[in-house]
């Protein structure tokens, strides 16, 4: 009866520390970027072409998937004392996940990432290693540097729809670059809403975050600028005849969405807005990544 007890203990102690590592790597994240780099590929595929490149595809989505993975645990390693104020649900600060297993955890993902793009090509190879310094750095170093750490973060969040474009064609499509500029802004929008939440942490650990230095309100406005100018060119790709007529309504419907999300921000730039207001933009950009699939397909 004792033995049995036990092992029931210890597996409940392993399910819960499969998720923490899960919640660690915030899989809906990976699966985003995952997506935008076969969103990317999808411009330049074609019924002739796409079984002979599926091999290529799922090289991609694994470096877009750990990349991404291993930057959220190296996040938290590096956060761990500020999520303690911010956010004590966290995997680190829990207790689910020790700081050395998330940096252990982060290398066996970067390694997974690295050697899919090897296996992949030389132009692959380059963006991902670009994309895991800059990735890096911010962990390290670029956050302390507020707005250009935020557009570091964004940067990162950009370069899958690139990533897709070189991993079929070795260059880069304007759809792609297009599709890039728009994910940088919003997402940019989203770092500077998700400031105005962690402020009590940051002020702590003198993390110089536009609502650190300008206060919660100036950063509202800055972060709805930034989702008002991606909802202004997201109509750029129909001006330029890049996209057809279903990418519309659902561009339509997170262009809607994303200034529902800037009023309500500029309206009550609180904390509790603030994350209320970052969860609503992640729905939005989901939306629009929708689009993008469904134009990238050809739907």
């Amino acid at each position: 009866m004792f033995q049995c007890l036990m092992k029931k203990e210890k597996g409940i102690k392993v399910m819960e520390k499969v998720l923490g590592f899960i919640k660690l790597i915030r899989p809906v994240n990976c699966l985003m970027m995952s997506f935008a780099v076969l969103v990317g590929a999808s411009f330049s595929l074609t019924e002739a072409n796409i079984s002979s490149l599926m091999l290529k595809l799922l090289l991609g989505f694994i470096t877009a998937f750990t990349f991404t993975g291993a930057s959220m645990a190296i996040n938290d390693y590096y956060d761990r004392e500020i999520d303690r104020i911010n956010e004590p649900s966290h995997p680190i600060p829990s207790g689910l996940v020790t700081p050395g297993e998330s940096l252990i955890f982060a290398t066996v993902l970067t390694v997974i990432g690295l050697g899919a793009a090897v296996l992949t090509n030389i132009s692959c190879l380059i963006l991902a290693v670009v994309s895991w310094t800059v990735m890096v750095f911010y962990n390290t170093k670029g956050k302390r540097t507020g707005f250009l750490g935020n557009m570091m973060v964004s940067l990162c969040v950009a370069i899958p729809f690139a990533y897709g474009s070189l991993l079929i064609e070795d260059n880069l499509r304007p759809t792609s670059l297009v599709f890039s500029g728009l994910a940088f802004l919003a997402n940019t929008g989203r770092e500077i809403t998700k400031g105005i939440i962690d402020v009590p942490g940051d002020k702590v650990k003198n993390i110089r975050t536009v609502a650190v230095v300008h206060g919660e309100r100036t950063a509202a406005y800055v972060a709805a600028a930034f989702y008002l100018v991606a909802v202004t060119l997201s109509g750029l790709p129909v001006l330029l005849g890049l996209v057809s007529f279903w990418f519309i309504p659902p561009v339509l419907a997170a262009d809607i969405g994303f200034i529902i999300s800037s009023l309500m921000l500029i309206h009550e730039p609180t904390r509790m807005n603030a994350k209320r207001v970052k969860n609503m933009v992640l729905a939005w950009m989901i939306l629009g990544l929708v689009a993008f699939i469904i134009e990238g397909l050809g739907l």
